[in-house]
């Protein structure tokens, strides 16, 4: 018996291994993606499965939730993951990638898929999503993440409702290697004892920018003055009366500086578990820049998402110490994301309530970050497969279902994080045990229940 054919709409994340997942299990793919012809305000190119705010896949380690996820994935047989880690790039414990060499692989791999099509065109079958009359046991996935067009936006609307949510998120800079002042910087993973200077020598997968006391109050008094884009001039009029908000972790770096003038040097330039190599002290504040490729020949600055205008961007964050003559590769940036009140308006199964041929995956369905919105397309795939039809609640992956779904009086973004999981019994403190017993329960548990 053959298989149905199924309508993936984006070649993001989500949408890649959600079509990777069901060609692997033989079933015949259209794949729609609108880029390069309808452009994003935040992608680049027109390449599949673009990161497009930072390069980093967070921590490797299972004892940080980021890491424990990830294994949770790789037994589930998470397919973009393979590929992440074949273009890894030096970032400490934390799994980052050359982002365009990891882009052009993915590219390469679906596009050459023998059960994929690729439709390089904005999807327009609204009739489809409004109807509600899709053919019985074919299936399209929504997997377009935060960036969504407004035409499938509105035509989403229509069968949904007004449960949709929109909220605004921001991107950092990136400079040129060769542009950064290697003589007032240095080399370091936190807690890491051996800070270097010199790039050949480096063992640390960090640069560190160090402020003294003098340079910190100075950045944040300029990050608090600065002129910033007013959000609203970057959405067109459908969007001109929606509510928009931050989602927290993605809060500009100049909006952060009104919540107190220590804010910054207690979050995003903490010093903690850095020591300059010149004074030998732990610096007042950082600014940590994070390689974006192997050559190191660009840095993203760590952090430092911000709506600030670029004349403004290339002044205040050329008083980071070091970067005093950097070369700007990328300004950051803000870009309307879109997500769904997802416990409201789909089945467990992630479909639509008033249209389940219709299923929701990636950002759009309420999840927040990288290796999440990859899960949401794989999860999607295998419920689709039957591969899947619980997962255990002790994983991270199986909370993270579970919150999805469950309905919510404040629904927002939910990301990977220990929080998720039920307690274990420990007759003293010890978050580092804790977490190490959280994240061998979970591996050992799903291990066993995952065919």
């Amino acid at each position: 018996m053959s298989k149905s054919k199924i309508t993936v709409v984006g070649a993001g994340l989500a949408g890649c291994e959600a079509a990777l997942t069901l060609a692997k299990a033989g079933y015949k793919i259209d794949l729609y993606e609108m880029r390069p012809y309808n452009m994003t305000p935040a992608h680049k190119t027109d390449m599949f499965a673009e990161l497009v705010c930072s390069n980093s896949l967070k921590s490797d380690l299972k004892t940080t939730a980021s890491g424990l996820f990830k294994a949770e994935l790789d037994i589930l047989d998470c397919q973009l993951l393979k590929i992440a880690r074949d273009f890894s790039v030096p970032a400490g414990n934390a799994l980052a990638v050359d982002r365009h060499a990891f882009a052009q692989k993915v590219t390469e791999i679906v596009k050459n898929h023998e059960n994929i099509n690729f439709i390089n065109e904005e999807f327009c079958d609204f009739d489809m999503l409004s109807s509600l009359s899709f053919p019985e046991e074919s299936y399209c996935i929504i997997a377009c993440g935060p960036l969504i067009s407004d035409k499938l936006t509105k035509s989403l609307t229509t069968v949904i409702g007004e449960e949709n949510l929109y909220f605004f998120d921001a991107v950092a800079p990136i400079v040129s290697g060769d542009s950064i002042d290697f003589d007032k910087v240095f080399y370091q993973s936190r807690y890491n004892k051996e800070p270097l200077h010199n790039l050949s020598q480096q063992k640390g997968d960090y640069i560190n920018c160090p402020f003294d006391k003098e340079d910190y109050i100075r950045f944040v008094n300029a990050l608090s003055d600065g002129q910033k884009h007013d959000a609203k001039e970057f959405e067109n009029e459908y969007f001109q009366n929606i509510n928009f908000n931050f989602y927290e972790n993605c809060v500009p770096i100049e909006e952060l500086v009104h919540r107190g003038k220590d804010t910054l040097r207690f979050g995003v330039m903490k010093p903690m578990g850095l020591i300059d190599p010149r004074t030998n002290k732990r610096p007042y504040a950082v600014i940590q820049l994070r390689t974006e490729n192997n050559e190191q020949t660009a840095f993203n600055l760590v952090g430092c998402q911000t709506m600030l205008k670029y004349p403004e961007q290339k002044r205040i964050f050329s008083m980071i110490p070091g970067l005093e003559n950097a070369e700007f590769i990328r300004y950051g940036s803000i870009h309307r994301n879109t997500y769904l009140n997802t416990p409201i308006v789909c089945n467990p199964d992630f479909s639509l309530k008033k249209s389940p041929n219709i299923r929701i995956a990636g950002q759009i369905a309420g999840v927040e970050g990288y290796v999440e919105s990859i899960f949401s397309g794989l999860l999607t795939a295998q419920i689709i497969c039957k591969q899947i039809k619980s997962l255990p609640m002790e994983t991270i992956a199986g909370q993270l279902w579970k919150y999805l779904t469950t309905s919510n009086c404040d629904f927002k973004p939910m990301n990977a994080n220990f929080g998720l999981l039920p307690e274990i019994y420990m007759e003293k403190k010890n978050k580092s045990l804790k977490k190490e017993l959280l994240s061998e329960r979970s591996l050992k548990i799903l291990k066993e229940s995952y065919p």
